[in-house]
């Protein structure tokens, strides 16, 4: 699986280089780090998605896979389970992102 610093600042590059703003909020481990995704819809509510667990994964497959924790909610409610989670994982990274609509670009758990 490719390094978290270097799929990170992939994500980051190709989201600004279509028009969404996107930084890291909060950098952790650039090798094997977890990647939690904070998805502002610029209407007042955010979406969060997070790592889906290891055992769900293929064998064999090397993308990443989210999972999305939640959907268009109350932005503390974001930034309280992020909080949550860095107390237990500090390598964690955070990647914030501003944008109305459209496909954000990752494998996501079909639920």
């Amino acid at each position: 699986m490719l390094r978290t610093d270097l799929w990170v600042s992939a994500f980051v590059r190709r989201h600004n280089d279509i028009g969404h703003m996107c930084v890291v909020a909060r950098k952790g481990d650039p090798i094997a780090g977890q990647i939690f995704l904070e998805v502002d819809h610029l209407d007042g509510t955010v979406s969060l998605l997070t790592p889906a667990p290891s055992a769900l994964r293929a064998e064999g497959d090397e993308d990443r896979l989210f999972q999305r924790r939640f959907d268009h909610v109350e932005p503390e409610k974001v930034r309280e389970r992020i909080a949550q989670e860095h107390r237990y994982d500090p390598d964690l990274w955070v990647v914030s992102l501003e944008m109305r609509k459209g496909e954000l670009g990752v494998t996501e758990l079909k639920t």
